[in-house]
């Protein structure tokens, strides 16, 4: 017994005429009426009182057919589930943020954007700093992952930048700096300061850039400490312990304890927020988030 005879065997019931039902299938009487009879001997049963006016159901058609409906349903369902799939409007997907990413105005966009136009695609979401939701990319652990600066590109992993923005120096309230009236502090007058900066094997990126820029206008930073995630560096500023470089959109954290002012001439020094993910994974769930994350990312290019 195989779905075929099981969905002859429906025709033939919900029609009550096997002629009728052969026309319904697109196929001949004779060859249906065998597949019945075949049917009837593999189950061990008769399932149709046969009279000159039609066919009705036994008791054991009566049976079989509310099991086969049932079947033929859940068949449906998971061919459906599955062409959902197959066209990108469902299925699982593992992604992974760095919490300065995270911040940014395009994820929760992103993220309400996906569950409207997408409910049937489920998001695992996980947080690491860049090294280590590059690792777990490259390794098939993540489908995609948002982070700042690439901080390697294995061989495989399409990165893509979404958006730009400017970073700030994170002071902690009270500070001398912030006295005043001018907003923008040129580096040179953090040259005394204590800097608070992110692992080089998390995020190097920013970092090495502003410690480039700095050797350019003549002084090195004094490290104070080095942290993983840039949200731990901002508790530490918090607390007193030194100042930290950030980028714009992280500028909400601890309010009243942090304040965040531009850096005067420093146009080199931006955060971008990039998407990563696996080229030969571009396909069905993937493939649909991607797009959605260009059609929703132009709106926060210039954030």
């Amino acid at each position: 017994m195989d779905l075929k005879h099981l969905r002859y065997f429906v025709a033939v019931a919900e029609t009550g005429h096997i002629t009728r039902a052969a026309a319904q299938l697109g196929m001949q009487q004779p060859p249906l009426s065998q597949q019945i009879r075949a049917l009837e001997e593999t189950l061990g049963t008769t399932l149709f009182h046969r009279h000159p006016k039609g066919v009705t159901l036994t008791d054991s058609g009566q049976l079989l057919l509310a099991d086969s409906r049932r079947l033929l349903d859940d068949v449906e369902a998971v061919r459906a589930r599955m062409k959902a799939v197959a066209a990108g409007h469902s299925g699982v997907l593992a992604v992974g943020f760095t919490s300065s990413a995270a911040s940014h105005d395009l994820m929760p966009r992103l993220l309400r954007e996906c569950r409207s136009t997408y409910p049937g695609i489920a998001l695992q979401i996980t947080e690491d700093h860049a090294a280590g939701l590059t690792d777990a990319l490259a390794a098939g652990r993540l489908h995609c992952g948002f982070l700042r600066v690439p901080v390697a590109r294995p061989p495989g992993l399409v990165f893509e930048t979404l958006a730009r923005e400017p970073v700030l120096v994170a002071l902690p309230a009270g500070h001398a700096l912030l006295r005043g009236k001018r907003k923008a502090l040129a580096l040179p007058q953090l040259q005394d300061e204590r800097f608070i900066l992110v692992r080089q094997s998390g995020a190097p990126g920013l970092y090495a850039d502003l410690l480039a820029l700095c050797e350019q206008q003549g002084f090195t930073p004094t490290v104070g400490h080095e942290v993983g995630r840039m949200i731990s560096a901002l508790s530490l500023v918090a607390a007193g312990e030194g100042i930290a470089v950030v980028p714009a959109s992280m500028q909400g954290v601890h309010p009243g304890l942090v304040e965040y002012r531009p850096i005067a001439q420093a146009r080199s020094l931006t955060a971008p927020v990039t998407l990563v993910y696996r080229a030969s994974e571009l396909r069905g769930a993937l493939q649909s988030f991607v797009q959605l994350v260009r059609q929703v990312a132009p709106k926060e290019k210039h954030a």
